[in-house]
């Protein structure tokens, strides 16, 4: 394939999932960003919500529309959750639905795959999804692709076929970290090291963890130690944690126990070297789309706990690490809905990391056992070249 011009939202350049999925991917490709009508609304509505102080003008719906009148001179462009309007033929990378709007994600789950009216703007994006400019639509995971199915069951079959036939499924690439994983002696001088990283610490299980490590690390002063890089953000989802609950988090961080390590935040390459030296990796996650820590973790020979929700059985399995079974929807999305289902699934995590924790302690051969099977698995399933010939197929179908 000749050297061709791929568009990427400037302002999305850099953000990490697109660096992991789309930027620098193919050598022969030039990666040129591009702008568009939404590109510089969004922009105008957070300088106005900068100068009211506060965030009235909504901006996520714009995020994930694009028009750029043809103007920018590509062959393809490629979007990361995004549909566009225009003629230049493009792809989109999706993680739970396309069109992904407010409209469509603020809806319970329950009614998802039911006829029913829908809005403008969801119609509007449907009509571009079935256009012959959008060429494929790469789903991050088999979970994601049922998502969408179940989203497009609501239309009739006559537009929803010429969308469903240009799913696939692309899991993300990744490079192993180390070569091999070298079996570990451990005791209290040299604590199992577990590690957790990400910013939605409550929503990945964090309350479940403190508590865990609590009583484990602290009370029974078992030979663990719990590394995590997380900025504690509040989100309005999923385990919907309180201000109470950020600042008892904060106040056990500031008590400095022996068996915590903390970092509000970190470089990408220092995250990175902490897994190659952390023994367990943790996501027990409320709600996750996939899970890139997850594999993270693995190609640092790093096997995982985590819980089973959406993507996550998709890379991991006790073969490779340790699931943890929470209750769950037909769609594997965690039931949180209720004050009950919250209470549920936090007992179900916080048990499970217990149960887990204690057998790795009791058999820590384990560890290694189960890294270098993960480690196998990122690079049989995840390998960056395979990775890269699939993306030159899907360029090479869309510009033919």
């Amino acid at each position: 394939m000749k050297n061709i011009k791929i568009g990427v939202l400037a302002y999305r350049m850099d953000f990490y999932t697109n660096l992991r999925n789309i930027v620098n991917k193919l050598p022969e490709a030039e990666y040129v960003p591009v702008k568009d009508i939404f590109s510089y609304r969004r922009a105008l509505a957070l300088k106005l919500n900068r100068l009211i102080g506060k965030p009235l003008i909504p901006t996520f719906d714009l995020n994930n529309q694009f028009e750029d009148f043809d103007l920018n001179r590509v062959d393809l462009l490629h979007f990361s959750n995004g549909v566009s309007y225009g003629r230049t033929p493009w792809v989109s990378h999706f993680e739970t639905i396309l069109p992904r709007f407010t409209e469509l994600l603020t809806r319970p789950k329950t009614e998802w795959g039911s006829p029913q009216p829908h809005g403008k703007l969801t119609l509007k994006a449907m009509d571009a999804l079935r256009g012959s400019a959008c060429k494929q639509l790469i789903a991050w995971s088999e979970n994601s692709a049922r998502f969408e199915r179940r989203l497009l069951s609501e239309f009739p079959s006559e537009d929803s076929d010429l969308i469903l036939a240009k799913i696939r499924v692309l899991h993300p690439p990744q490079e192993p970290l180390v070569e091999q994983v070298t079996p570990r002696e451990y005791d209290h001088k040299h604590p199992i090291r577990f590690i957790l990283v990400g910013a939605g610490f409550f929503r990945k299980g964090g309350n479940e963890l403190f508590r865990v490590f609590a009583r484990l690390a602290g009370e029974e002063n078992l030979p663990i130690r719990l590394v995590l890089v997380s900025s504690l953000n509040l989100e309005p989802y999923a385990a919907h944690e309180t201000e109470e609950d950020l600042a008892a988090a904060q106040r056990l961080i500031e008590s400095h126990p022996h068996w915590l390590e903390y970092y509000q935040s970190l470089s990408n390459e220092e995250v990175l070297d902490l897994l190659r030296n952390a023994d367990v990796g943790l996501l027990p996650t409320w709600a996750d789309t996939y899970g890139l820590s997850v594999l993270e973790a693995q190609a640092a020979g790093c096997p995982v706990i985590s819980t089973d929700v959406r993507a996550l059985p998709e890379i991991n399995n006790n073969r490779v690490g340790w699931l943890i079974r929470v209750n769950k929807d037909d769609l594997g999305e965690a039931t949180y809905e209720t004050v009950e289902d919250r209470q549920k699934v936090s007992q179900q995590v916080e048990s499970g990391l217990e149960t887990i924790i204690r057998g790795i302690v009791d058999e820590p051969a384990a560890i290694a056992q189960k890294g270098q099977a993960a480690l196998e698995r990122v690079r049989a399933e995840h390998d960056p070249l395979a990775y890269a010939e699939s993306l030159r197929q899907i360029y090479r179908e869309a510009l033919s």
